[in-house]
């Protein structure tokens, strides 16, 4: 997008605010679908919880996508969208069985990642068709926080775990109807996701009755100019070779699916905010804005990198700047960064702020979580409304103590 619409969006909707380029959405969307052209059966599922914005999930019901849920809650948000219950699958960790059989009534894909669980759940619902979600203890990308498929990851039923799996699965004389990965995010070597997909496949061969398999997603994008990215195109190529050899000596044409977040989303979206002053120490300058990590967590959380410009001032003379927040922690957005010249009042865009960043937005502070537009045909949509004062409050139950008895002393 251009700096003058993000700085004209500022002007109408205020700051800080999220902005979603619908137009780089669905070119990662193509992009993605492109690459595995050579599948017979594909499907995308769309991870909700990257940005569960409803205006977003419609948005890609529109390109044919459908949706991986973590909870009930972003079921019935994609049943809202418009997604039939053929398209959106359960993949959560760690709920409970009745939260797994609420979901099972609606329809949709279920995904069990627990060898309890799916005990209980088969020996309850032997006709409910379940997708197994294993941890091929292969680690995919640099980061311990963003990596789920290494071993000591909470997610996944251990490959170690395939004979009780299997067991279970004989026992409760239940369908099985998908094999599921996740290795994480941020996968750097396509020959490390295709080493993890060979573990998928000896898992698939041990169930004769198979409707898809899904890789997961982890997809890297780049966060700063430079930066290395997953080669779609390469593992598109040597993925769907591999697969469709897998479906010729397993009998069936299975759907090859995926459930990208950051892929599709994460370089749509711009983070603006307004800088509220400009402070000289001994040692530093710091630029302090409007928002900390009560809006973008990310930086603090995992250590992540988002490029920060002053499109106020694009041509400005370079300097070093720590970013912060005004939140009463440390909330550092990034370290001596060299940005063109700030002054108070100007706008900063952090970039590649479209996955994981509004979605993990909080209240800390009371402050008021921002508002999101979606840029869409050269023009803007307010898509969420800037919280109010009343948002804040309007949960709360107030105890009247002036009417409120008072406890007696025992004597």
């Amino acid at each position: 997008m251009l700096e003058s619409q993000l700085l004209k969006i500022v002007q109408d909707f205020g700051s800080p605010v999220y902005v979603y380029d619908a137009e780089k959405i669905e070119s990662q969307y193509k992009r993605l679908t492109s690459a595995f052209k050579n599948v017979k059966s594909l499907k995308i599922n769309y991870a909700v919880k990257a940005l569960s914005n409803i205006s977003i999930l419609k948005l890609l019901n529109t390109l044919g996508s459908g949706i991986d849920t973590v909870s009930i809650q972003e079921v019935k948000l994609g049943l809202a969208a418009g997604f039939s219950p053929d398209q959106i699958i359960f993949t959560p960790n760690g709920v409970s069985l009745s939260e797994i059989e609420d979901v099972a009534k609606l329809g949709v894909k279920i995904n069990i990642d627990n060898l309890s669980i799916l005990e209980q759940f088969g020996s309850k619902h032997p006709k409910t068709p379940v997708c197994i979600r294993i941890n091929p203890h292969v680690m995919a990308g640099g980061n311990s926080k963003i990596s789920v498929g290494h071993i000591d990851s909470k997610f996944g039923i251990s490959i170690h775990q395939i004979p009780h799996l299997l067991r279970i699965v004989e026992n409760t004389k239940m369908t099985i109807n998908g094999i599921h990965m996740h290795t994480g995010s941020d996968i750097l070597d396509v020959e490390v996701f295709l080493y993890a997909s060979e573990i998928l496949f000896e898992t698939a061969r041990q169930f004769k009755n198979l409707d898809f398999i899904d890789f997961g997603s982890g997809f890297k994008v780049p966060y700063q100019q430079g930066d290395i990215e997953t080669n779609i195109e390469e593992l598109g190529k040597k993925l769907s070779a591999r697969f469709n050899e897998f479906c010729k000596n397993y009998g069936k044409d299975l759907t090859l699916a995926f459930e990208p977040g950051k892929f599709l989303v994460s370089e749509s979206g711009y983070f603006l905010t307004k800088v509220n002053a400009v402070k000289q120490t001994t040692s530093t300058v710091f630029a302090q804005v409007d928002s900390g990590f009560n809006h973008l967590i990310r930086p603090m959380f995992y250590g992540s990198h988002h490029d920060i410009v002053n499109i106020s001032n694009p041509k400005g003379r370079e300097r070093f700047y720590t970013v912060v927040g005004y939140i009463c922690e440390t909330d550092t957005f990034g370290s001596n960064r060299r940005i063109n010249e700030i002054n108070e009042e100007d706008i900063l865009c952090f970039k590649n702020a479209g996955a994981y960043c509004f979605s993990m937005a909080s209240n800390y502070n009371s402050r008021y979580r921002p508002a999101e537009v979606l840029w869409y045909k050269n023009k803007a949509h307010l898509i969420r409304k800037r919280e109010t004062f009343e948002d804040i409050t309007k949960n709360q139950v107030e105890v009247d103590f002036k009417t409120e008895k008072k406890p007696s002393l025992a004597k």
